[in-house]
């Protein structure tokens, strides 16, 4: 981490937090509009500065984030909790949003399959083809 004066690009920043596997997707992410920097659109190449507020959606997920720490570089997934706090209603929303995912995968019907050796008898039976 580096100290709060410093400067880094936004996809940089994005992809040190751990948002982004690369820094192509997150700067396609920005381009896209995808991510906000204190309630405006910005381009890549814009500085993140701590104490910043950032909104990111990704996939079904969006994320409300304040930049605590600046990081050049990736590093593990501990060292980039601490570059972010993430807000409590995003957290809440998020959670809610899961478990609503969760809900609907459970009502859907099973994906179909091709039927058995049972199944093709009655097919055959039913449909009055076959010898």
């Amino acid at each position: 981490m580096e100290s709060s004066e410093a400067k880094v690009r936004l996809d940089k920043w994005l992809w040190a937090a751990r948002f982004f596997k690369t820094r192509a997707q997150a700067t396609e992410a920005i381009n896209g509009g995808h991510v906000h920097l204190n309630g405006a659109r910005v381009k890549p190449s814009r500085a993140v500065q701590v104490g910043d507020r950032l909104e990111i959606r990704r996939a079904r997920e969006e994320f409300e984030v304040t930049v605590t720490g600046l990081a050049e570089r990736r590093g593990s997934a501990s060292e980039a909790a601490r570059l972010y706090e993430e807000s409590e209603a995003s957290r809440h929303q998020r959670q809610e949003r899961a478990e609503q995912q969760r809900l609907l995968a459970t009502l859907e019907a099973a994906p179909p399959r091709r039927p058995d050796k049972k199944g093709r008898r009655q097919i055959i039976r039913f449909t009055g083809k076959g010898g």
